[in-house]
């Protein structure tokens, strides 16, 4: 093999490498499931717990504590964090008697075990996802 081959094919393997850990750490920061009424059951109704962000676009709290949210999905790997914007889907928050947002409410195999109201900051979701994980 020449050399300007060897290289080509090292540039390559590097390409790659470099293009699954962009992958694998965008899949990373995506750890948050967006909620709407076809999937909602379906995700809360695991074994997993499951932690749900109650939230709304013109909600100035809910917007602030969004990095934090993520943030913590990405410490507690065997809770599921995901999101519901009450606006879209409001038919699931009448239902579950949301008056006030954020909401962080802990599911277990489909029923609420916990919940937390207002912008906790992220001592506020740490204590609940202790709790659960």
């Amino acid at each position: 093999m020449s050399d300007e081959e060897l290289e080509r094919i090292k540039q390559k393997k590097l390409q790659e490498m470099i293009k699954r850990q962009q992958e694998q750490k965008a899949q990373e920061e995506t750890r948050v499931i967006d909620l709407d009424s076809p999937n909602f059951e379906k995700t809360i109704s695991s074994n997993s717990p499951t932690l749900v962000d109650f939230w709304a676009e013109w909600c100035a709290p809910c917007r602030l504590m969004y990095p934090v949210f993520t943030r913590l999905s990405r410490k507690y790997k065997t809770i599921k964090f995901a999101r519901l914007n009450i606006d879209k889907n409001n038919d699931i928050a009448q239902k579950l008697g949301i008056q006030a947002i954020p909401i962080f409410i802990m599911f277990k195999s489909g029923k609420a075990v916990d919940r937390v109201v207002g912008a906790v900051g992220e001592s506020g979701i740490d204590l609940i996802a202790q709790k659960y994980s």
